[in-house]
């Protein structure tokens, strides 16, 4: 099978890679371009683990090829923070204790802040129905939601 040449941009940074039109771009992404936060939770698009934005909306990066990428816009974890700098929603994270293994985090660090970037002053309730694509099964949700509602307090008080 032929490889497929893909350009697109990935944390605000042009890139370009080569891979199999069978690949994943969850695929390229760790095993390409070693942007590893994203993770494998199911391989299915149930858990969220794998979550990235694609032209500004969350998509699963497990059931995304990667030649669908080609002129599009990606964001991943790595690209939340400004450089050494951490966003608001992960020192949120740290400060309300709302992550464990790991293993679910930088998908719902993505969804979260997919979800303010579109409505800065969520409720609750459009929280969890927002994360409601990503599983976590250690910390539970309270944290998170708690962290998410902080982190859109903040926001709103810099704007």
């Amino acid at each position: 099978m032929s490889m497929i040449h893909v350009r697109t941009t990935i944390n605000g940074d042009a890139t370009e890679f080569v891979c199999d039109p069978r690949e994943t771009m969850l695929d390229v992404l760790r095993d390409r371009l070693a942007l590893t936060g994203a993770k494998e939770g199911c391989g299915t698009g149930d858990c969220g683990a794998c979550s990235i934005t694609l032209d500004g909306q969350v998509v699963c990066s497990c059931l995304m090829l990667a030649a669908e990428a080609e002129g599009t816009e990606i964001r991943t974890v790595e690209g939340i923070a400004e450089g050494e700098q951490l966003h608001v929603l992960q020192r949120k994270f740290l400060e309300h204790a709302a992550l464990q293994c790991g293993i679910c985090t930088p998908g719902i660090l993505v969804a979260s802040k997919a979800l303010l970037d579109e409505n800065p002053d969520p409720t609750e309730t459009e929280i969890r129905y927002w994360l409601a694509g990503n599983l976590c099964r250690c910390t539970g949700y309270d944290k998170i939601i708690r962290a998410v509602t902080d982190a859109a307090a903040e926001i709103r008080e810099t704007q």
